[in-house]
């Protein structure tokens, strides 16, 4: 199978950051397998014939040969499988050769060996070299490749005591079966043999292969948070031409294009409901259990199952521009990124394996000069024990790990996490920051009624201006109006000179009048008069916490509009569970004081600013940086960017602009202020999960090179094989990678 153009690799260890290569294979620096990065089929999808395999076709349709339906094919091949499996092969080839290899070399503990009986003890140990060479040479000979490259570039790692370790040992054997003559008596048998180390070179070797082989294994399992995602793509659709169905393959649909979603199919593509309702399940992208209703005109999004109805959707998205594509794309973006508490892993990984060679060097040293007879010989094994027991990797791991796993298990609950540094300030934040619409409230707001200040013109009057003034305008406020005035039956007319002044409101020439229409600082700005009986009207709805916007033409206060917008039922819940947490939440709103003091004290906020303009969010999250709190913000708006920007940490709606999103750390993509709960309780269990890793790294290797150095032996005359060193070396990498993944199953 052809490899994609677009395929990617990294290392799990981020020796480079986000560094990305084009073709697999060892990273440069560490020497790790490079693993494929997982991507959504957005425009790869291909269809086989599950009979007749040759036939691969780009659309969906019947095999040629056969009729049976072709079914979509995988066209990435997993490369971490491939992996797994040239592992999977190379390690049994080594344990081939390595069984016979230990059986011959444990056999001289058997008194009168029989094997002696078939030849001498120096023609088996030429039998041991000979079975070597194969587990040497082809199985393992990437480690010492690893090794060579790893001293060349000073870019020292586990391979580079693996490598000097198990080399050490095979080239001692291999000199002192051919120049026996050349070592001491101390070094010989009683069978006037020098001691050869093949099986314990071998099963070393063999050991770390089974290590890597785990390894890929459980590797595989933490990208599956995005396996998961990948799976909702779907890769066929049925597309409406000229009132005729067609099913097309997914890379084929474009903007625009009219598609028929039927009862239990993936919704193909982002869009809007043109006819029909339905009932989709959400729960894959937004981490929410229950079917969301949808009518005419509401949004759906590709990877999301519609239920037992069928409707007609309008596609809108396409491509890489869908929720789930870049869901997938922030995952693996975030997956990939570095922690700040990586920092000290990284420094301490620099001067691990100089200090293991010194502590070795040191080993043999000290025994050859205090050990008992064979003094060089113990002096030998203990210090390759030293150096196969130490293991950086598991050091290296620890935090890439536990961000990965951490960070598809947020993306599985709808928290989407940009990157790592992100996931750990998460959980030293102390103020939130919320805006009011569409984070405290729906977003949805809704004109409770239109009120005229001037006889001269009725509420239809004033509605058909303020109609046709927001028809230029995006702002949640202006589509209420706009939706008001279609069931109001009142269309727009035309208007010139539209300017949105943010924070403020919109301004445009209708029918040859200045037209104004938004808060208060608006109608200061254009200098028109409020009347202190409307302003009076204004205030007494504003304390019930709804939103009044005001109509102005020229210099005359004509008319105003009462919006309401519903407080999201989880709201209040979430701000109580955050503030538990020792959070102060405060709302900074560009809606007026009365109606922000309502909404504050409805939901017990810790403070308020209301009227405020965009620069003013961004001065006060300085002011408050400068006192040195960490600052969240959540907002959803364009005008809530810069805010988003400067905070410690942004939050987005995902029911918000794409402006707002991409300035954000954090994305919701429910919306809802229960995300930022799941968020930090999120940061605190894989910050807790990283602590624990690196703890048991440093841990395991602070306890197991002494054991190896030798320092049980005067106690107790206990000494640690090369061979179990390597063994728990092996597992010592695994464990932490087991470790992260138990975050899978964290409760959030």
């Amino acid at each position: 199978m052809e490899k994609s153009l677009s395929d990617h690799y990294y290392c799990p260890m981020h020796c480079e950051g986000d560094k990305k290569y084009d073709n697999v294979g060892e990273c440069p620096v560490c020497g790790m397998q490079l693993v494929k990065e997982e991507r959504a089929p957005i425009n790869s999808a291909k269809f086989r014939c599950p009979m007749h395999p040759e036939i691969i076709r780009n659309e969906p349709g019947a095999c040629p040969i056969c009729g049976m339906d072709l079914v979509p094919l995988k066209v990435n091949v997993q490369e971490e499988d491939k992996s797994y499996k040239t592992l999977l092969h190379k390690f049994t080839i080594a344990c081939i050769f390595t069984i016979p290899i230990f059986i011959l070399a444990m056999s001289e503990m058997i008194p009168n060996n029989p094997l002696y009986n078939i030849t001498s003890l120096k023609n088996w140990n030429w039998v041991q070299l000979i079975l070597s060479v194969p587990v040497v040479f082809y199985a393992s000979w990437m480690f010492f490749q690893r090794a060579w490259r790893s001293i060349v570039s000073w870019n020292l790692n586990m391979f580079t005591l693996i490598g000097i370790g198990a080399g050490v040992a095979w080239l001692f054997s291999v000199v002192a079966l051919i120049f026996p003559n050349v070592f001491p008596n101390q070094f010989k048998t009683h069978h006037g043999t020098v001691y050869i180390y093949f099986e314990a070179a071998t099963v070393i070797l063999t050991l770390v292969l089974l290590g890597q082989l785990l390894e890929a294994r459980a590797h595989s399992k933490t990208n599956s948070a995005i396996k998961e995602l990948l799976k909702l793509a779907p890769n066929k659709a049925t597309k409406i031409v000229n009132g005729k169905e067609q099913v097309v393959a997914i890379n084929t649909i474009q903007k625009d294009d009219l598609l028929r979603v039927k009862p239990g199919e993936k919704i193909p593509v982002d869009g809007s409901i043109l006819e029909g309702e339905a009932v989709i399940d959400e729960s894959m992208i937004s981490g929410e259990p229950i079917p969301v209703e949808k009518g005419k005109g509401a949004a759906v999004s590709s990877g999301t199952i519609n239920g037992n109805k069928t409707f007609v959707m309008k596609a809108e998205k396409v491509g890489s521009e869908t929720l789930l594509a870049k869901i997938i794309e922030m995952v693996n973006t975030a997956s990939h990124s570095k922690a700040p508490i990586q920092k000290l892993a990284d420094k301490i990984s620099g001067y691990f394996v100089p200090i293991v060679v010194a502590i070795s060097i040191i080993t043999f040293i000290v025994w050859a000069i205090y050990g008992p007879e064979p003094s060089y010989v113990y002096a030998l094994v203990n210090s390759i024990a030293v150096l196969i027991i130490a293991c950086p990797c598991a050091l290296g791991l620890a935090t890439p790990m536990s961000v990965m796993v951490g960070v598809g298990k947020g993306a599985q609950s709808g928290v989407l996490i940009k990157d790592a540094e992100s996931l750990e300030k998460m959980n030293k934040m102390d103020v939130l920051i919320i805006d009011k619409t569409g984070t405290i409230t729906e977003g949805k707001p809704s004109v409770e009624k239109i009120v005229s200040a001037d006889s001269e013109f009725s509420e239809n009057d004033i509605l058909q201006k303020i109609v046709s003034l927001n028809s230029s305008s995006e702002h949640p406020l202006a589509q209420a109006v706009i939706h008001y005035g279609e069931e109001m039956k009142i269309s727009s007319k035309p208007i010139s000179n539209f300017e949105a002044v943010t924070g403020k409101g919109v301004t445009g020439m209708f029918e040859g009048a200045k037209l104004a229409f938004g808060n208060e600082k608006l109608m200061e700005q254009v200098k028109a008069v409020i009347s202190p009986e409307l302003h009076k009207q204004v205030k007494d709805e504003q304390k019930m916490g709804k939103t009044v916007s005001y109509l102005s033409e020229g210099n005359r206060t004509i008319g105003f509009v009462v919006i309401s917008d519903k407080i999201k039922a989880s709201t209040k819940e979430a701000i109580h569970k955050l503030q538990h947490e020792g959070l102060k939440v405060i709302m900074f709103t560009g809606d007026n004081e009365d109606t922000a003091k309502a909404v504050s004290e409805r939901l017990s906020l810790d403070g308020y600013n209301a009227q405020m303009l965009p620069e003013d969010k961004l001065r006060e999250i300085k002011y408050l940086q400068t006192q040195g709190k960490k600052v969240a913000m959540a907002g959803d708006g364009i005008n809530d960017a810069p805010a988003l920007s400067q905070a410690d940490i942004g939050i987005a709606m995902g029911t918000g602009t794409d402006v707002a999103i991409e300035s954000a750390s954090i994305t919701l993509v429910k919306g809802n202020l229960n995300g930022i709960v799941k968020a930090r309780l999120l940061s605190h269990k894989v910050m807790r999960n990283i602590k624990e890793n690196l703890l048991f790294a440093l841990g395991y290797n602070a306890l197991g090179i002494p054991i190896a150095a030798g320092i049980l032996f005067p106690l107790f005359g206990l000494l640690l094989s090369p061979m179990i060193a390597a063994l728990a070396m092996s597992f010592s990498s695994l464990s932490v990678i087991v470790n992260a993944l138990r975050l899978r199953n964290a409760k959030l």
